[in-house]
């Protein structure tokens, strides 16, 4: 994983031009994107890399070990695998979409070029960045990062604002795009500041080609009081700007909320109250990153932005189960996203309830590309499991989401130490020591568990950099 991790996901990747026999770009990408079953799916019945001479690693700018990579391939199929992209497809208020993969409304939505570059991708549908009636006047620089191994973003900040094309040309765009992909389905979302701008935003949207609209209550990043999450975060606002959009739109429509609340589920419920036909969730959460502790000047400029990436999906994750188990939302659509970049963090949100899902963060860092693995992995995922359909997997494990207060808490299940793994580094006892309940001692270099005092809480599998302790599964009753 380490190794194939520092690929740098090229454009043009001088390991393909190098090879002209496979695609080990495209491979190694989908290894990145965590579908290994779409890598040997390529290898199965072509499989040139064994008498190679490697040249692909020779070209290869961070010198990954792309032929020790391939090779190391577990390939029992000897045919590849059909792929059966048929059971993606779902539908978006009874709108049919080929499937449940869409671009979120941010700047990878934001022209006709790209849009059309997504949708000859592979995506099913977009999101067009919002339409106002306000001046944009973006900021320089507007994003920063937090980096994770070989520089792979972990969490990402942004202060970007809304569309800055005018109505008129934001139109043009819609109608250009439904003109030249009929069957792709475009999302459109809007934002106003008073009664009056989302009533005229939502006629004019009625021919302006969209499928349907994304009221944002939830931009973090908004100067104009009265918008964005500002709105979001007051239940009753929510429900009055949802009324006036039904009362002048014959599109179906979703309210996108904000995260920054405590339940999400009150706005959630006016949107409905409202008429709209369902929600989005999450958008970016406020935060402030990389404070300068040393400034010239004295002071440290900032702002605080949107927060996005991997770091959020698991506040999404809550956030989507909380609407899930919400009756009110019962029969209404649910399109969620916060850090999904792999067809298994779509899923997680798909069988939590989520009808679509959106993405934004991923695309900005590694390109529209990465709808083929969405696509690949999720459509293998199904074949394997029997399904044959996505809709199947809706709400399949929300009856799992309980509060701590209902957990079995009759047993332990001790953690596992895979001695010939074990490199002697420490790391599970210092953890144990310092973090946890002193169930760990050293012996000849290696780690020994004192059952009597271990209370199962899995620390050490967490902090091991080799990957030498797991789970037992095996339940033990407390005494």
């Amino acid at each position: 994983m380490n190794e194939f991790q520092k690929c740098m996901l090229c454009h043009d990747a001088k390991c393909r031009l190098a090879c002209g026999v496979i695609e080990p770009d495209t491979i190694l990408r989908s290894l990145y994107f965590d579908n290994a079953a779409g890598a040997k799916n390529r290898l199965a019945g072509n499989f040139p890399c064994a008498g190679c001479d490697a040249r692909c690693e020779k070209d290869c700018p961070a010198k990954v070990k792309v032929k020790d990579i391939l090779t190391s391939l577990d390939l029992k199929e000897t045919k590849p695998a059909p792929v059966n992209y048929e059971c993606l497809k779902t539908d978006f208020c009874g709108i049919p979409l080929e499937n449940p993969f869409l671009l979120s409304s941010s700047v990878v939505a934001s022209t006709y070029d790209m849009c059309a570059r997504a949708f000859e991708a592979g995506w099913a549908g977009a999101a067009f960045k919002t339409v106002c009636l306000m001046d944009i006047d973006e900021a320089s620089p507007r994003f920063s990062a937090i980096h994770g191994d070989h520089h792979r973003i972990v969490g990402f900040k942004n202060i970007e604002q809304l569309s800055d094309h005018t109505l008129v040309e934001n139109i043009r765009i819609f109608r250009k795009l439904k003109e030249n992909y009929p069957e792709k389905f475009l999302l459109v979302s809007i934002m106003g500041r008073n009664e009056e701008e989302w009533a005229y935003l939502a006629d004019k949207m009625n021919d302006s080609g969209a499928d349907a609209l994304e009221l944002n209550f939830s931009c973090p990043n908004m100067t104009a009081e009265g918008t964005g999450s500002d709105v979001g975060q007051i239940p009753e606002l929510v429900e009055r700007y949802t009324r006036v959009v039904t009362e002048h739109t014959n599109l179906p429509f979703i309210a996108k909320l904000t995260p920054n609340v405590t339940h999400i589920e009150d706005s959630a419920d006016a949107a409905i109250r409202g008429g709209a036909d369902g929600v989005a969730a999450i958008n970016t959460v406020k935060s402030l990153i990389e404070v300068d502790i040393d400034p010239k000047d004295g002071i440290y400029y900032a702002s605080i932005g949107g927060y996005s990436g991997k770091a959020v999906k698991p506040i999404a994750l809550r956030f989507i189960a909380e609407l899930s188990k919400d009756p009110h939302l019962k029969g209404h659509h649910i399109s969620a996203m916060g850090g999904i970049e792999t067809w298994k963090d779509a899923l997680e949100f798909i069988v939590l309830g989520a009808d679509t899902v959106q993405v934004t963060t991923a695309v900005m860092q590694y390109g529209y590309r990465i709808i083929d693995d969405l696509r690949e992995g999720l459509a293998l995922y199904l074949a394997e499991k029997g399904y044959s359909s996505v809709r199947e997997l809706t709400k399949s494990t929300i009856r799992g989401i309980v509060p701590t207060d209902a957990l079995d808490r009759s047993y332990v299940i001790y953690p596992r130490f895979l001695r010939e793994k074990c490199v002697g580094c420490g790391r599970c006892y210092i953890s144990c020591m310092d973090g946890g309940h002193q169930a760990i001692t050293m012996k000849e270099g290696k780690p020994l568990l004192d059952a009597k005092k271990c209370v199962g809480c899995h620390l050490c599998v967490l902090v091991c950099p080799s990957e030498a302790v797991i789970s037992s599964e095996k339940r033990v009753p407390k005494k």
